[in-house]
């Protein structure tokens, strides 16, 4: 096994996933840049990710849900990144594994979150990562996350390599794996620590220190 894929939220960043009040703040700061005054049930809509409820009030008010929609991706990752910067929001000790791991493999960051935050993210915890993969800014972009494995496969395609390992925290991430052909690893944090291993994960580990150990491991 040469190429080690990892997630992102869970994995690398701590929590699960993007505070919901950032979708908000995005959502309001969009709206304002497209002078659009929805109603509060809408406003309600659109700081969540019904498309098919954003896409119908984007119509109603006469704005194009394109537009609309690439706005609050731009506005999510610059406050996703400032609360990273501020420390809001953290970075798990483990990751320095990925640093040693880069340096003897082919690895990647793929993940469901906005690919522009992905850069920003391996950036900013330096991890010189062979491909980093996230969510395009647009409607479409968006359906395609995970269980999906376009992103991941689209990943494998870039590199030039049919399989590998990927690391994730959550069921869909092991779904999605499987579906690119690849090996996967269920990581324990302490947001999933009380849900079930997925059973159809090729792994299960306390640490991202523990894939050293799995792609070490003796081909039988």
């Amino acid at each position: 096994m040469t190429t080690v894929l990892f997630d992102m939220d869970g994995v690398l960043l701590e929590g699960p996933r993007t505070d919901p009040q950032v979708y908000a703040d995005a959502s309001d700061a969009a709206l304002a840049e497209l002078d659009a005054e929805p109603t509060p049930s809408q406003r309600r809509d659109f700081r969540n990710h019904d498309v098919e409820r954003i896409r119908t009030h984007c119509e109603d008010l006469g704005i194009d849900p394109a537009r609309f929609w690439k706005l609050k991706e731009t506005h999510a990752s610059s406050g996703t990144h400032d609360r990273l910067r501020s420390g809001e929001r953290g970075i798990y000790d483990d990751v320095d594994a990925i640093r040693d791991l880069s340096d003897r493999t082919t690895t990647g960051l793929v993940t469901n979150n906005r690919y522009e935050t992905a850069e920003f993210v391996a950036e900013y915890v330096g991890i010189d990562f062979d491909i980093v993969r996230g969510r395009e800014p647009t409607l479409k972009g968006y359906e395609r996350r995970k269980p999906d494995p376009y992103y991941l496969e689209d990943a494998l395609a870039e590199l030039g390599v049919s399989d590998g390992l990927y690391v994730g925290d959550s069921p869909k991430d092991i779904v999605a794996g499987q579906a690119a052909g690849l090996e996967t690893a269920f990581l324990r944090r302490s947001h999933n620590r009380g849900r079930e291993c997925p059973p159809n994960a090729t792994y299960e580990l306390e640490s991202v220190t523990e894939v050293l150990s799995v792609i070490d491991e003796p081909v039988l």
